[in-house]
């Protein structure tokens, strides 16, 4: 019984050492193909992205592979050498499907970089930039959906199981499609907003009396920046089922408002003039719309709107603070008079009653 187990360690011992020469002899070859790409490729060369987004699982791969290598050529009587070749393929499932992970997110960052966001062409970068997010977060879901298919089919007792489950898929899939439906409709949604592209990344939004921005897009929902940078994180399903506002849908120029209550005494056509004066004044202002005009007329005050426009929300948004500001202080130096008022008629008692 004593000299079996010697001889077990020994022949673990020999396997071992060979398993750590694999173990280094992968190594030195990933930091060959580290030296190698190094010095024949940019650091923003389409090749190095790819390298870089892999290198790590990499590494583990080629020591695994060259570790189950040396497994498979050592005698295979060894005890418990068929549970230490199966840890290391489903070791080397994992790291392939690593692998492939890291190539496809590549995928998306190459093709947003060759693609820049230009001044003339930004519409169609942006566009490009949310379909590749999309597709590029579905691949790696189904990527890691059959690595993890495949390390578990390793195992004997799920092949097993598996062969059983085929036979009930019917009413395994109902259950199944019920228990995912939420998943699987935001999937849907999202391939749907990929390619009719109701949004895209960076545009400005108005969802659920939230002025925001949309920051990223994953799989099954949408990061939304709003002005005061608080996130709205809202499922993609959403989108497909609830009206919202784009306000950057073909171009960012955008047309705002400023009201301001008055009394009717007050003359409309100074106001024009100092607006305008305003406007040419103020940087924020594309040249675009500037006009002035009576909108409503109530019972005590009229309401005058200012309108204007800018080259994107922001900038407009700052306009109409500094226009309303302006203007209701020209009011105050010029008109104080005609500030809203409450009206009232005295009427002398009867003295007779």
């Amino acid at each position: 019984m004593q000299q079996t187990i010697e001889d077990g360690v020994i022949a673990w011992a020999e396997a071992a050492g060979l398993a750590l020469l694999a173990i280094l002899f992968g190594f030195a070859l990933y930091k060959a193909l580290v030296f190698l790409v190094g010095r024949f490729s940019k650091s923003t060369s389409v090749t190095r992205i790819f390298f870089d987004s892999a290198a790590r699982a990499l590494s583990v791969f080629l020591c695994l592979l060259a570790l189950n290598s040396v497994l498979h050529s050592v005698p295979q009587n060894l005890p418990y050498l068929a549970i230490v070749q199966q840890v290391t393929t489903l070791l080397l499932i994992i790291s392939i499907t690593w692998i492939a992970v890291g190539l496809t997110s590549a995928i998306g960052d190459v093709i947003v970089k060759l693609n820049p966001v230009l001044e003339d062409e930004w519409k169609k970068a942006r566009k490009l930039e949310t379909q590749t997010r999309f597709l590029v977060r579905g691949l790696n879901i189904v990527i890691v959906l059959v690595g993890v298919g495949t390390a578990l089919m390793t195992f004997e007792s799920v092949r097993q199981l598996g062969t059983s489950l085929l036979a009930s898929a019917g009413i395994g899939g109902i259950i199944i499609g019920f228990a995912a439906r939420p998943v699987l409709s935001n999937l849907l949604a999202g391939m749907q907003i990929a390619l009719t592209q109701p949004f895209r990344i960076d545009d400005v939004l108005y969802v659920q009396g939230e002025w925001c921005w949309v920051e990223e897009v994953t799989a099954t929902y949408v990061v939304l920046r709003v002005w005061d940078l608080r996130r709205l994180v809202i499922p993609l399903q959403w989108f497909i089922e609830n009206p919202f506002q784009n306000w950057s849908r073909n171009n960012t120029d955008l047309v705002g408002s400023a009201f301001i209550w008055t009394d009717y005494g007050i003359p409309v056509d100074p106001l024009r003039e100092e607006f305008a004066r305003l406007l040419e004044a103020s940087p924020d202002w594309d040249g675009v719309t500037g006009t002035v005009q009576v909108v409503d007329a109530g019972e005590k005050a009229m309401q005058i709107r200012f309108l204007m426009s800018a080259k994107n929300s922001t900038v407009l948004w700052n306009l109409r603070c500094h226009i309303r500001e302006r203007m209701i202080d020209f009011i105050q130096q010029r008109y104080p008079e005609s500030l809203p008022r409450f009206r009232a008629q005295w009427v002398a008692a009867d003295e007779s009653g």
